[in-house]
């Protein structure tokens, strides 16, 4: 820990404190298992992956991306404890695949496809919590799905949530959202005294004081339903009742190894995707070991499991919520994970009184910084071939989930990219010399299926009479398709009295 940027990330690990205890909780309650389960997960996401890891800024707990998974793993299974047995191999997986270094995957992913993936989850993150914001919390904070398990979904939520305003949540969040705009504002960002003072730590305080000043109101009184629900740890006792340990009574059944490899896989596509999203918006641009990284993340979840927490991931929300915080060092996120232990079992009422409109109003502005709209302008700017795949991305996402959305995009980006290896087929210069038609063909390196239409188009354009030399100079490998294509020109062209003469490059 460097003392010279302590404040820095106790400030941003504050702040991520304040943006993870809502989502620890939220997803645990949409997986339907112990809400100290989610707590469990951040806490060793914070503190152990952070340890084994290379990554300064990533911050891991429980992925919202993991949820279905998870649900239909213990539908299936029978019970949490055989997940966790599930969950615990999946870990070890995670592991062997980091040994494999199959983390390079990242590489091939476009980077519109990271940069749409960045402003789904932005967008999601501001329209999941409107209904929030306004006092209507039918859905876990954690849900970050379209479809949702109260039978509505996200956008539907959009017009339900008129008819149950809670006018003090609403007018809470309301405040909260001018105390954001007010400490994001220059004055307070130079003033070394107010600085010291996070934005969204000053919004939970002054929601607490009117949460209390509302109570003898019975128009803006907030119900329970609208506090932060938190899980009562009193004793000892408590302590050991939360914790539940993995059984593998169920691992002689094929579903069981299904959900294993499922887990782990797209546990690991997760972190890849999330640490290239982190690379985009780390000011440092540090390169981080994707390897590395999946073997940090394996060894979370193993421990995870074992004292039955939920899966972790390398999450994009937490991860830049503390870059835009601030944070200077690991550190800031292993003090998230302290904080997070500590309130749930020191301050349970404390942070019970926490409206969930104040929490709202902060992941809203981490989904703003996530999806501004110049983003959007700059991918346009680019040109359709980045800016089509970057929306696509955005859109699927937020009508299915996160993995979807991406291999959209990446399926859109694919077809960019063979058009335009299909338009570079060839190099071709033409030329009228002593009026006979001349024309030098260089071939690429490589030549594949995907040239074969547009090779076949302009050789048959070709008018009789010319001369024509094809330069294979570079080239290393030819499709045999193409190759039946050159064939059939030299055998065509005595009849249209064509010259073909080739050059380093022989077609039997």
């Amino acid at each position: 820990m460097n003392s010279k940027f302590l404040l820095s990330d106790l400030r941003s690990g504050t702040v991520v404190f304040l943006v993870a205890l809502p989502l620890c909780l939220g997803i645990a309650m949409a997986c339907g298992v112990p809400l100290f389960s989610g707590i469990i997960a951040g806490v060793i996401g914070g503190i152990i992956v952070t340890s084994v890891s290379g990554a300064k800024y990533s911050v891991s707990g429980p992925a919202a991306g993991l949820t279905a998974i998870i649900i239909s793993a213990i539908a299936d299974l029978g019970g949490y404890q055989y997940f966790l047995a599930a969950a615990l191999l999946a870990g070890l997986l995670q592991v062997v695949l980091g040994i494999l270094k199959a983390g390079g995957i990242g590489n091939y992913i476009p980077s519109a496809v990271i940069k749409g993936m960045l402003a789904g989850i932005g967008i999601i993150l501001i329209i999941k919590q409107l209904p929030h914001f306004v006092g209507y919390d039918a859905d876990p904070e954690g849900d970050m799905y379209f479809v949702q398990p109260d039978g509505h979904n996200t956008l539907s939520d959009l017009y339900y949530m008129h008819n149950y305003i809670t006018p003090g949540s609403l007018l809470i969040g309301l405040i909260s959202l001018l105390i954001l705009f007010i400490t994001g504002m220059g004055f307070y960002k130079k003033s070394k005294l107010l600085s010291m003072i996070p934005g969204p730590l000053l919004v939970v305080v002054v929601g607490i004081l009117l949460n209390g000043l509302f109570f003898e109101n019975p128009f803006l009184k907030i119900g329970t339903e609208h506090l932060v629900n938190l899980p009562r740890i009193n004793s000892l006792e408590d302590l050991g009742a939360n914790f539940i340990v993995p059984d593998f009574a169920k691992s002689q059944y094929q579903s069981f190894w299904v959900i294993v490899f499922t887990l782990g896989v797209v546990a690991s596509l997760e972190t890849v995707l999330s640490l290239e999203a982190i690379e985009k918006l780390d000011p440092e641009k540090e390169a981080v070991n994707p390897d590395k990284e999946l073997m940090a993340q394996g060894v979370g979840n193993m421990l995870s499991a074992v004292a039955g927490g939920l899966p972790i991931t390398s999450v994009i929300v937490r991860s830049s919520a503390n870059i835009n915080a601030g944070a200077k060092t690991k550190f800031s996120a292993m003090f998230h994970a302290v904080l997070l232990i500590v309130s749930v079992m020191c301050f349970p009422d404390l942070l019970g009184r926490i409206p969930n409109s104040c929490l709202a109003v902060i992941l809203i502005m981490t989904g703003y910084k996530l999806a501004k709209v110049s983003l959007f302008t700059k991918q346009f700017k680019m040109g359709w071939d980045q800016f089509l795949p970057f929306i696509v991305t955005v859109v699927v996402m937020l009508l299915t989930d996160l993995l979807k959305g991406v291999a959209a995009g990446i399926v859109v980006a694919l077809i960019y990219i063979i058009r335009n290896n299909i338009k570079s087929s060839f190099e071709v210069m033409e030329d009228l010399i002593e009026g006979k038609r001349n024309y030098l063909i260089k071939l690429p390196q490589h030549i594949t299926f995907f040239n074969k239409g547009y090779i076949a188009t302009y050789l048959e354009r070709i008018k009789g009479g010319s001369h024509v030399i094809i330069d294979g100079s570079i080239t290393k490998s030819t499709d045999k398709d193409v190759k039946e294509v050159l064939l059939d020109f030299v055998e065509t062209s005595e009849q249209k009295d064509i010259e073909i003469q080739f050059v380093k490059y022989t077609i039997d």
